[in-house]
C-alpha cells in the first residue's frame, strides 16, 4: 500500500487531484491510500501534530498545496504569507528528513522579476518583486534543502474549483457590458487539471520505474498569452456581448508588482517525465466542460 498526502486539498490544486482520484484516472497498477487534509483537518503550522502524522503512519508521498496566494494582500500580511508559505514548508521537511517520504511542493512564477524575453528555465536567476514571491522563494529553499524533493513553479492557475481569473471573468461577462484587463503581462494559463495529473503521472513513475529525480521544475500549459487575450478567449464562450478591452498595468496599479513576462520553458519535466501538456485554449475548453457539469 502506498500512502500519499496532500495538503491544502480544499484549493484549486487538491480538489484537482481529489477529483482525478475519485475518478480513478491514473492507475497506478499499486493500491493506494490518499490522506486529503487542509488547515481544519491537519494545521502545517503546528509542528507537534505535524510530525505525530508521520511519525504515527507510514507516508510515502506528500504533495504540499498548501499556500497563501492573495498576492495583494500579502503585501500587507507579510509574517502571514512567509508563515504559510515558507515556514510550514521548514516544518513539513523537518517532520520528513528522517523518513524516506518523497516531497512534492508547489511553487511559482513570481519568484522572478518578469524582465526576461525569452521563456524561463529552472536555473535562471530568481529576483522576487513581491511579497508573495518572497515568500515562495524562500518555500522554495526549505523544501530543496530535503533530499527527496520535487519543487514545480506553475504560472497563471485555474480551476473549476475556487476562486481564480478563469472564473471572475466568466461571471463578470454575464453581469457586465464591458471589462477592462491588462495586455502587457505575457505568460501562460495552467489548468490545474492539468498539473494534478503530471504530478499524480509522476508518483506513478515514482512507484512503477522508480524514477523521481529531486530538483526544481516548471509545469504551465503550453502556449502564450497575455491576460487581455486569455480574458477574450474566456468571453468569447460565454455566449455573452460582453467586450474585452484592453488596457497597460499602468492603469490598473495594484498593491503587488506583476511579472510582465512569465513564461517558464517545460523542456526539463518534459524530458525526464515524458509527459504530454496540452495548448492552454484547449485545456481551456475542458476547463468549460467541468464549469458545465458542475451547474
Amino acid at each position: 500500500m502506498i500512502t500519499i498526502l496532500v495538503t491544502g486539498a480544499n484549493g484549486q490544486l487538491g480538489n484537482e487531484i481529489k477529483s482525478i482520484y475519485k475518478k480513478d484516472i491514473i492507475d497506478f497498477k499499486t493500491p493506494i491510500k490518499f490522506i486529503f487534509t487542509d488547515i481544519d483537518t491537519l494545521d502545517i503550522s503546528n509542528k507537534i501534530s505535524l510530525k505525530k502524522i508521520f511519525q504515527d503512519q507510514t507516508i510515502d508521498y506528500i504533495i504540499n498545496c498548501a499556500a497563501y496566494t492573495n498576492v495583494d494582500l500579502a503585501e500587507t500580511e507579510k509574517d502571514k504569507a512567509f508563515n504559510i508559505n515558507a515556514t510550514c514548508v521548514e516544518h513539513i521537511v523537518n517532520s520528513i528528513r528522517e523518513t524516506n517520504t518523497k516531497l512534492i511542493h508547489i511553487s511559482t512564477d513570481y519568484v522572478f522579476d518578469g524582465n526576461s524575453y525569452i521563456p524561463y528555465k529552472e536555473n535562471m536567476s530568481t529576483n522576487p518583486q513581491s511579497v508573495y514571491g518572497s515568500s515562495k522563494l524562500k518555500g522554495e529553499e526549505y523544501a530543496l534543502s530535503y533530499k527527496n524533493s520535487i519543487c514545480i513553479r506553475t504560472s497563471w492557475l485555474y480551476s473549476s474549483f475556487g476562486k481564480n481569473f478563469a472564473k471572475t471573468i466568466y461571471k463578470l461577462c454575464k453581469e457586465k457590458e464591458n471589462l477592462n484587463v491588462v495586455f502587457d503581462q505575457i505568460g501562460t494559463p495552467t489548468y490545474a487539471y492539468d498539473l494534478a495529473q503530471t504530478i499524480l503521472t509522476i508518483i506513478k513513475q515514482s512507484i512503477s520505474e522508480n524514477l523521481f529525480v529531486p530538483g526544481i521544475y516548471h509545469y504551465s500549459n503550453e502556449g502564450v498569452c497575455s491576460w487581455f487575450d486569455f480574458a477574450k478567449a474566456i468571453a468569447s464562450k460565454t455566449n455573452t456581448t460582453c467586450i474585452i478591452n484592453p488596457i497597460e498595468s499602468k492603469d490598473f496599479p495594484t498593491p503587488a508588482k506583476r511579472p510582465f513576462y512569465s513564461v517558464l520553458n517545460k523542456e526539463k519535466i518534459k524530458s525526464i517525465y515524458k509527459i504530454n501538456i496540452p495548448h492552454w485554449y484547449d485545456s481551456l475548453n475542458a476547463f468549460f466542460k467541468a464549469i458545465q457539469a458542475q451547474l
